[in-house]
This record gives C-alpha cells, sequence and structure tokens, in this order.
C-alpha cells in the first residue's frame, strides 16, 4: 500500500513537472494571441524563414512522394535531402504535423513547442527523482527553471534544437548508471536517438558528457577503477555512434560536400569580447533580437539557483577534489563562452551563423544540477556566504548599470536585483522551523523568475502575423494545386512573388529557390554566374531570363493577376510573361505555359564538357552556355549591349561612362540620382545588369515604380526591362542612398530572338522522354542526333546520382562545375537515373551489426549479474 501511494505521489510530481511550463508558455502565447488563440503567430525569424516551410515539406512527403526524403527537386534546383532531414526535421514529435496542413501549420508549430517545454521539465524532473538530487514538489522548481531557461527562451524559434533539452537528462541519467553500476545501456540509448534526432546538438552533447565523465571520477575508488570507467564510457559512446551510423555516415558525407567546406581553417586565439560582458546575462530578461545575430549567452536560470550553483564550490559535504573538477568544468564552460577556439570547439569548427555560443544550454543543465545538490533539505550557508553574495549581487549589478545595452533597461535592472535579494533572504531562513512554508517558497520564487525573464525577453521580438502566412499559403497552394491537376510531369516553376526562399518546400513544387545550412555551394556559385541572387546558404530564381527559363526547365511560371493583392510580395519583374499563354488561375495568381522550356535531360553537343568559365558577365555566360549545349560558336553572342538614348544626372556629376563609374553627390543635402533612357528598337526582350555594389549604394526604380529585387546577393544580377515595347521608352532611376553611388556592371543588353530560337530548335530536338519519375529516379527514352553526343541534365552533379543507360551502368560528368552529364553515342537510348544516399547501405548495415552485438553483449551482462 505505502509503494502504491509513493507511486502515485511521483506520478503526480513528474505530471505537475510537465504542466508548469506548459500553462506558463501556453498562458503566454495565449495573452499575445498567437495561432490558434489569435491573429499572431509564432513565426519569427527563421522558424518563419526557413523551418515552417521545412515542417510543410515533411508533412508533404509523409504523405505524398516518401522518396523526396532522399533527394527532392524543391531544394534549389535539386539536392539531397537526408542529410538535410538530419538536421531539420527527424524529431519524433514533427510527426504530429501530419494533421496541420497549410495555414495550419502553425497550430501545430504551437502543439509541438508546447509539448517541447513540458517534455523537457518532465525529463529533468524525472532526472532529479531518480538521483534523489531533489525529492517532492521541490523538483518543480529546477524542472521549471531547466525547461525555462535563457537558452530555451532565446532559441524557441530554433525548433530543430529544442530536443536535445528533452533528451539530455536521460542521457545523463544513463551515464551516471554507467559510471556507478556498470550499466551502460541506458546510456548507449539515448544517446544514439539524441545522434540519430539531430547529430549538431549530440556533437556537443558528447563534449557535456565528456566533462560529467571527468566530474564524476573522483568517485572512482582507485586509478584502476577509473581506467575501466573510461574504457566503458569510450566503447559505449562508439556503440552509440555505430546504432546511429544510418544517419551519420550518410550525413557526414553530405556535411562534407556543403555545411564543411566552410569550417574555418585558420583558428585565432583571442577573445571575441570582454569577458565581463557577459555579467549582463545575469540579469532577468536579457535578450532582444540584436543578440541574435552576435551577443553573449543565455545562461538565466534565476536568481536563486544561480546562487545555489555558487555555493556549491563552498560545500564541505562534497569532497575537494569533486568540487575543483567542477569548477575546471565551470571555467571551461565559461572560457568556452569567450575564448574563439574553445567556441569553435562547440561548433565543431563553424562559426555560428547568428544564434551565438549555441552550447549555453549545457551550462544551463550544469549549474541547475549542481544548485540541486547544494539545495538539500538540511542546507543553510554560513553568514559568511551570504555576505559574500551580497557583495557580488551589488557588484555586478553595479556593473552591469555602467552598461550601455539594447537588451536591458533600468526596471529589468532593478526587477532582477530585487529576486536577487529575495532569493539571498530565503537561503538566510532556516528550513526547520516551516518546511512546507520554505518549500513553496522557494518553488514560488524561482517560478516567478524565470517565468518573468521569459516574457520579457519574448515581448521583445516581432512576430508574422497569422493572416499574412495563411493568406500567402493558401494562395500559393490552390495555384500549384491547380498546376499538378494540369500536369503530373517533372518540370520547375518560376515565380515573381515571395514569402520565403524555401517556398518550394511550403507549395510542393520544384523550383530554383532555397534557404539552408546544407546547401551544396556548387547551386549558389552556378546561379550567381546567371544572374541570380545567391550566397552562402540560399539561392532565388528572380532574375530569369529567356534562356535560363529554358536551360533549366521552368514550364511554368507564376505571376500575380491582381497588383492590390498585399499577401503576395513581390520579388521580381519579368515583362517577357505576359505573351505567353494562360495555363490556371485562381483569385490573385495566374500560371503561364513555357513553350520553350527544355526538360530535365536532352540531347547535347560535346562542347559543353570543355567549356570553361572565363566571362563575370551573367549574360555573356549564358549565352556560351546555350550555344555550346546547341554546337554553335560559342563567341556567336545571343545578347548584344544597347547605349542609353539619353541620360540624365541630378545633383551628381556628369559623366560620358554610366557603368564603372562613382557618382557623388554635389549638395549633400539635397536628394541625387542618374536618371536612364532608351527605347527599344525591336519587340526583343532587354536586360538590366546590375553590379552587387549598387544594393547598398542606391535604390532602383524602372519607369518611375519601384523594382522588387532581392536586396542580398553577391554577384551581378539580370533584370528584365522590356519585351514586345518596340518604340515606347523605358526609364531606370538609380537615386542614390549614400553621399556617392558606383554604378557597378550598369548595362542593357537586347536578345537576339532568332539566334536564340535557332539554338533552342537544335536543342528540342532530343528531348528525354520520362515514362516515370520520383523525386529521386527518373526513367525514359532519348534518340540523339548525329551531332549530340551527351544527354545534358540539369539535375546538379552528385556521388549518389546512378545511371543506367540500355540496361548497363554508365560514367557521368560534371559540366558547368554543377550538373551531371552522361556522354553516349547518337542514337536510341534507354535511360535511368536514381539517387541513393552516398554511405547508406553501408550506415544501415553497421548500425544493424552495431544495434546486435551491442544488444547481445547487455544480455550477456545482465545474465552474469543476475
Amino acid at each position: 500500500m505505502l509503494t502504491t501511494i509513493r507511486a502515485h505521489q511521483r506520478s503526480f510530481i513528474l505530471g505537475i513537472s510537465f504542466l508548469i511550463p506548459v500553462l506558463l508558455m501556453g498562458g503566454y502565447f495565449a495573452y499575445r494571441q498567437m495561432a490558434p488563440f489569435g491573429s499572431s503567430s509564432l513565426l519569427t525569424v527563421d522558424l518563419g524563414q526557413q523551418y515552417v516551410d521545412f515542417f510543410a515539406y515533411l508533412r508533404s512527403s509523409l504523405l505524398h512522394h516518401p522518396s523526396s526524403f532522399f533527394y527532392s527537386f524543391a531544394k534549389g534546383l535539386g539536392g539531397e535531402m537526408w542529410g538535410t532531414d538530419a538536421y531539420y526535421l527527424f524529431s519524433p514529435l514533427n510527426l504530429l504535423l501530419v494533421f496541420f496542413p497549410g495555414r495550419f501549420l502553425t497550430s501545430g508549430i504551437m502543439l509541438i513547442l508546447l509539448l517541447r517545454y513540458g517534455l523537457a521539465g518532465l525529463s529533468f524532473a524525472w532526472l532529479l527523482d531518480k538521483t534523489g538530487w531533489q525529492k517532492g514538489p521541490r523538483i518543480w522548481a529546477f524542472s521549471t527553471a531547466y525547461a525555462l531557461n535563457g537558452w530555451m527562451i532565446a532559441n524557441q524559434l530554433n525548433m530543430i534544437w529544442l530536443d536535445a533539452l528533452v533528451i539530455l537528462p536521460l542521457i545523463i541519467w544513463g551515464l551516471l548508471k554507467l559510471f556507478y553500476h556498470q550499466r551502460p545501456g541506458c546510456y548507449i540509448f539515448w544517446l544514439a536517438v539524441m545522434m540519430i534526432d539531430n547529430y549538431y546538438m549530440a556533437w556537443m552533447i558528447c563534449l557535456f558528457s565528456l566533462l560529467l565523465f571527468c566530474w564524476l571520477l573522483p568517485e572512482a575508488a582507485n586509478w584502476r577503477a577509473r581506467g575501466w570507467a573510461a574504457l566503458r564510457y569510450g566503447l559505449s559512446s562508439l556503440a552509440a555512434a555505430g546504432i546511429a551510423a544510418v544517419t551519420l555516415l550518410p550525413t557526414i558525407y553530405a556535411l562534407l560536400q556543403s555545411k564543411g567546406t566552410y569550417t574555418e581553417q585558420v583558428i585565432h586565439s583571442h577573445f571575441e569580447y570582454f569577458p565581463f560582458k557577459m555579467l549582463a546575462k545575469l540579469v532577468p530578461g536579457s535578450f532582444n533580437f540584436d543578440q541574435m545575430p552576435s551577443g553573449q549567452p543565455n545562461i538565466y536560470i534565476g536568481m536563486l539557483l544561480l546562487m545555489a550553483a555558487f555555493l556549491y564550490f563552498f560545500n564541505r559535504q562534497v569532497t575537494v577534489w569533486r568540487r575543483l573538477v567542477a569548477l575546471g568544468v565551470t571555467l571551461f564552460f565559461l572560457l568556452s563562452f569567450c575564448y574563439e577556439p574553445l567556441d569553435l570547439l562547440w561548433h565543431a569548427g563553424q562559426f555560428p551563423v547568428w544564434y551565438p555560443y549555441r552550447f549555453s544550454f549545457l551550462f544551463c543543465c550544469w549549474c541547475i544540477i549542481l544548485a540541486a545538490q547544494t539545495l538539500q533539505r538540511n542546507f543553510r550557508p554560513r553568514y559568511w556566504q551570504l555576505a559574500l553574495l551580497l557583495l557580488i549581487t551589488g557588484a555586478v549589478f553595479a556593473y552591469v548599470s555602467q552598461l550601455k545595452l539594447s537588451y536591458l533597461n533600468a526596471s529589468q535592472r532593478w526587477i532582477g536585483l530585487g529576486f536577487a535579494l529575495i532569493s539571498i533572504s530565503c537561503l538566510a531562513i532556516p528550513r526547520k522551523d516551516a518546511p512546507r512554508l520554505y518549500d513553496l517558497l522557494l518553488i514560488c520564487l524561482v517560478i516567478c523568475d524565470v517565468a518573468t525573464s521569459a516574457f520579457t525577453s519574448l515581448n521583445n521580438l516581432a512576430y508574422v502575423s497569422q493572416g499574412e502566412f495563411a493568406q500567402y499559403t493558401t494562395q500559393l497552394d490552390q495555384a500549384t494545386k491547380k498546376l499538378r491537376q494540369h500536369d503530373r510531369g517533372l518540370y520547375r516553376v518560376a515565380k515573381t512573388f515571395t514569402r520565403t526562399k524555401d517556398d518550394p518546400f511550403q507549395g510542393d513544387f520544384n523550383s530554383g529557390d532555397h534557404f539552408g545550412s546544407t546547401l551544396e555551394p556548387a547551386i549558389p556559385n552556378f546561379m550567381g554566374a546567371i544572374g541570380q541572387p545567391a550566397g552562402d546558404g540560399f539561392v532565388t530564381y528572380a532574375n530569369g531570363t529567356q534562356v535560363t527559363d529554358a536551360l533549366l526547365g521552368f514550364k511554368y511560371t507564376l505571376a500575380k493577376q491582381n497588383w492590390a493583392a498585399t499577401a503576395l510580395p513581390p520579388s521580381g519583374y519579368r515583362p517577357d510573361w505576359r505573351q505567353l499563354p494562360i495555363t490556371a488561375t485562381t483569385a490573385n495568381i495566374v500560371a503561364r505555359h513555357n513553350s520553350d522550356s527544355l526538360p530535365f535531360a536532352f540531347g547535347a553537343s560535346s562542347e559543353i564538357l570543355q567549356l570553361p568559365h572565363t566571362t563575370l558577365d551573367p549574360v555573356s555566360y549564358q549565352s556560351q552556355i546555350m550555344q555550346a549545349l546547341a554546337g554553335r560558336p560559342v563567341n556567336k553572342q545571343l545578347f548584344q549591349v544597347q547605349n542609353f538614348n539619353s541620360v540624365q544626372f541630378n545633383n551628381v556629376q556628369t559623366s560620358k561612362q554610366i557603368t564603372g563609374t562613382i557618382f557623388k553627390k554635389r549638395d549633400f543635402l539635397k536628394p541625387a540620382s542618374i536618371r536612364l533612357t532608351f527605347i527599344p528598337s525591336t519587340n526583343d526582350s532587354y536586360y538590366l545588369t546590375v553590379g552587387p555594389s549598387v544594393k547598398d549604394d542606391a535604390t532602383l526604380s524602372i519607369n518611375n515604380k519601384a523594382f522588387a529585387q532581392s536586396s542580398n546577393y553577391r554577384d551581378t544580377v539580370v533584370i528584365n526591362l522590356a519585351h514586345r515595347q518596340k518604340g515606347r521608352p523605358v526609364t531606370i532611376t538609380f537615386r542614390l542612398k549614400k553621399m556617392s553611388a558606383w554604378l557597378q556592371n550598369v548595362s542593357v543588353y537586347q536578345l537576339n530572338q532568332r539566334s536564340f530560337d535557332a539554338s533552342l530548335q537544335a536543342l528540342k530536338q532530343s528531348p528525354l522522354k520520362v515514362s516515370h519519375h520520383s523525386s529521386s529516379s527518373i526513367t525514359g527514352t532519348v534518340d540523339l542526333k548525329r551531332q549530340q553526343s551527351v544527354l545534358m541534365t540539369t539535375i546538379p552533379a552528385a556521388r549518389g546520382w546512378h545511371a543506367i543507360v540500355d540496361d548497363r551502368p554508365a560514367a557521368t560528368k560534371t559540366v558547368l562545375g554543377t550538373f551531371m552529364a552522361i556522354p553516349m553515342a547518337p542514337g536510341h537510348h534507354q535511360v535511368k537515373l536514381f539517387y541513393r544516399p552516398p554511405f547508406l547501405i553501408l550506415g544501415l548495415v553497421t548500425s544493424l551489426l552495431t544495434s546486435g552485438g551491442t544488444w547481445l553483449i547487455l544480455r550477456y551482462q545482465s545474465r552474469r549479474r543476475r
């Protein structure tokens, strides 16, 4: 009977540990009217610009085309997805998103986020209960502080990382069982789960487990016991990696081809900022938007627990050696927060792009563990310790008050000081006189403290409205659904409006846009070379020409039909689409068919195999690619430079040459501009090239209308100015944003329509006639003409792609540094292309063998113990 009562009490304690964070954060979200509670949403920064689209991709993949888990043509022009999924989507909680289609996806995101808050509190409460570090309702103070720690609040928008807080306490419990009882099963299992769930966070947790192991070592009886413990720890960690090999091996290879190429080659031994600046993070709510790109670690866990963690080093109930090791671990963390080599170690050799010190959740956990071992029921600090805390508190707040920080105001400092003084008073009160009242005070103090910090921090952020997301998503889904109903073939879709660069994932269509950490560098390099906005980790097909539309297989185009529709933010200007025949329409979007588009694979001249990239002019490079594929002279350009008919200088010096000139204001107080006018002499397409420096120095308008252009690009971009506008003037205006502007690579080009059509017809002779296709395989036939000896594809070359021609494996080549091509003789051929993630089979075999071997060893050890 007594055992049953205790079991019910334990379940009650754990259940409340789950509910407190859920109710606190759920209440806050409802107060902020976030969907489904109102008109706002949780979407902000990367959650709104990237992750929500990945979640939509996950849902469509699960329900409609599972092969896209391995490869997707919605990732830029095409890319592997196994390694991408391993970073973004392998959390089991994401499966709940299946029940939240389209515009309701934000409600699913909130549900999963609240579950993660609750599960983090539950997991840590379970650890405290199992270890005996805390018992009874007091656990709620520590579990809530863990679930609402500063890192969790600052990174709730980075939902892909949050499972780490749920799994970390289970790994710690497994490590304790491994060390004290020689039972490694729990540690192996949960570490393997973490590696599969998110390898990036798992790397940091592995480093932390090593620090924890060092902290436990003084407990071993002698050096022999420590050696055996170290061997068990090492072998168990390797076993966990072996079990997760099915994810790790393909992912490591994918990273080496993408994100791994940006690893720092030179490490500087210096401090990244003045270390004492971290003290400002000991104030509640010390976070805002400015802290996202660069800032200090978010480590707030409540004043009382911070003080208790500090008092651990004076706790005589803990052995001196263990306290010294704990001090070393703490100093290692603090040094990692400001010393570059250690910072890079935690981040696997790469500086984070935004969200610095992503490992600080481990320091929060570490401090709460120290606090839990300090604040025992019979703990009472000495008076000199309380005086020391009071002195340090005064010094910290005096120092912080002198700092001018955007994320701290006087109210926060006074609130923080109030919590600090109440915490010191709480520590001074003896518990024995009123234990239940004391525990209630402790619980309320910590929960109020961390909740205040959480709400203050989140109030500093702006969020996407639910209506903005829902309207855009609904309209995009309607348009792409109509296209799929009309044509179930393999093609790409271009558009002149955008919400994010991952719209193709959101709308489930193939395109040339993507933003993600695992984008292969060859894709942005190529897209930038042909005049598209691109950079490290993103590409956007917003500046296409008739040439690139045809070559890259953009068979359909989407444009705003109703320009008053503010839910469709414009991202490009394509007058050369207006004459294309309409395929489908919705209330605000018109879809058109581009009959000039080529299939994903077509017969081409072998000249493309040797074409060098010797020009930085994007239209010249487009011309060379087209002519080389068609077997025509590459020096016969498809584009000709056009002169301006008139130039008007306003408050700048005059110049006979526009491109390459630095224009300076004459009167600093007046606006300045350069107005260029040309009159098309034909109905052909005309294009403007603009260098990357222009976006920083000037704004651009066409015919006195602001031009919607991506503001983030590193190469010269190509802009469509006119089509079928013979004799009608086109005016381009550059308005200076600064004192001077460098009009880099500003030129107008005319597309020679006849030459383009001739080359296009040569390439249309031998299309790959697709009989079957999926996200990772294409099967069809092709009839190569006499002058064609290459099957050219616009599929990015990758080791995972394999070609079977006429039932025999065929060698592939990489052309233009980007695409896959297959040399073959003229004539009729059966072609099959399929993608398999490199090392997936080896990883699967390794996982199965390691899992089987580990299970047999653990079972043998269990029998021996019995």
